[in-house]
């Protein structure tokens, strides 16, 4: 597959922070970038259950503050906010773990920004694998969004056939480095944040080149009609 890799990894602001959630020391790290198209398309293309296959993956559940979610293959939690055209937050739940999402979207004079952030408790596999475990995969969801917007009639490759390809392991490398510079500017040390570079200390073997936690914004974009979130624009 061919694509602008400088010109996406170059797209996205990613930022590391550190603080508590719940009375227990928690990361967050946080992506954002615009692309070419309005507020409106944007949400409906992160809301739109006919387009999330197109760039990512089926989600089911109560769309509704409050209503549960599942997606395909990965986490599934609780819608805890909603906004339409504005925001939403929910929690994400894998394999006994607990964390969470929020996302925003914004406008940015013709174009429309997303900035989406995940936070979960400092755990043995945040010290494993860092920030990259957690943003590479999200930055590869901006990524298909992104070639979905810029092109509607694209066609969504396999998880390993882009993680395998040119284009795709020369994306995934340019991520991981762009996180380790998150992770450092965060105040991390520089030997240890380059010690948990995503996939650094892991080969690529089937799907596990993508983290549990790195799936993007396939539930996203629901939006509020009185105490109702529904999917949609």
């Amino acid at each position: 597959m061919n694509f602008d890799v400088t010109g996406n990894l170059d797209a996205v602001a990613r930022s590391v922070s550190y603080l508590e959630k719940n009375a227990r020391p928690a990361s967050a790290v946080t992506l954002s970038r615009t692309y070419e198209t309005t507020i409106r398309d944007l949400w409906d293309a992160i809301s739109n259950l006919n387009r999330i296959p197109l760039w990512f993956a089926p989600v089911s559940g109560t769309p509704e503050l409050g209503g549960h979610y599942s997606i395909e293959g990965n986490a599934s939690g609780t819608i805890t906010e909603c906004e339409r055209l504005s925001h939403l937050a929910l929690t994400w739940e894998f394999a006994g773990d607990t964390s969470w999402v929020a996302a925003r979207v914004s406008e940015e004079g013709h174009k429309s920004r997303l900035t989406l952030s995940h936070t979960a408790h400092l755990s043995p596999h945040w010290e494993e694998y860092g920030a990259g475990a957690v943003g590479v995969g999200w930055e590869m969801g901006f990524l298909g969004l992104a070639l979905h917007i810029a092109d509607p009639e694209w066609t969504k490759p396999d998880d390993l056939e882009f993680a395998t390809s040119s284009a795709g392991r020369v994306f995934i490398t340019g991520s991981s480095e762009g996180w380790v510079q998150a992770a450092i500017e965060a105040g991390e040390e520089s030997e240890k944040a380059r010690g948990g570079g995503y996939g650094r200390r892991r080969s690529i073997r089937g799907n596990q080149w993508m983290d549990r936690r790195t799936q993007t914004i396939r539930h996203a974009g629901l939006h509020r009609h009185g105490n109702e979130c529904t999917l949609g624009s």
